[in-house]
């Protein structure tokens, strides 16, 4: 706990409400290459304070030395979880009532804009270049896309995750903020 404490560098006064008071949003990295792409992704987790990120397959997990640099140690705030295909997440997420969503471009997606999700939600982001696995893919309840404007058809991957994360936070926010009026 020692360690969690100093790489978090919050008063322990704060630590158990910042360790247990998690937003109902989850992330899941389908055999993410990128080690350094790894460690971004942990440290969107914890500053949007996702419930969990879902580790899978070929995807690097700490301790590793690249994850750690880009990660500044959140990979020791945020909670996560190893499970060897991106199907077993999702297959637990679902079990616990969670919709889970990939996030890929297809022909059947819909932009990130226009999507209708509830909460608890998941999100599944794929493998750097041929994106998520057409079995995990098949296993999302829907798939959405960031919408792209460019030449390049695509967004890295950690920069994806973090749009996609913040919009389903600022959504949840919104939600609560209203049912609480």
């Amino acid at each position: 706990m020692k360690k969690i404490l100093t790489s978090c560098r919050k008063p322990p006064e704060l630590m158990n409400e910042l360790f247990t008071a998690r937003f109902p949003i989850y992330a899941v990295l389908d055999n993410i290459r990128s080690l350094y792409n790894v460690g971004s992704i942990f440290r969107t987790a914890d500053a949007s304070r996702i419930d969990t990120l879902h580790l899978c397959g070929i995807t690097g997990r700490p301790p590793r030395k690249e994850i750690a640099k880009t990660a500044l140690g959140a990979q020791d705030t945020v909670p996560w979880e190893y499970y060897p295909n991106a199907v077993d997440s999702v297959t637990s997420l679902k079990n616990r009532g969670v919709t889970v969503i990939g996030v890929e471009h297809t022909d059947v997606s819909t932009p990130l804009w226009n999507c209708v999700f509830s909460f608890p939600v998941a999100f599944v982001f794929g493998y750097e270049v041929e994106g998520i696995s057409s079995e995990t893919l098949e296993s999302c309840d829907s798939v959405i896309e960031i919408p792209m404007y460019g030449y390049k058809g695509s967004l890295n991957v950690g920069n994806s995750c973090a749009i996609v994360l913040y919009e389903a936070l600022r959504r949840y926010m919104t939600q609560v903020n209203t049912a609480s009026r």
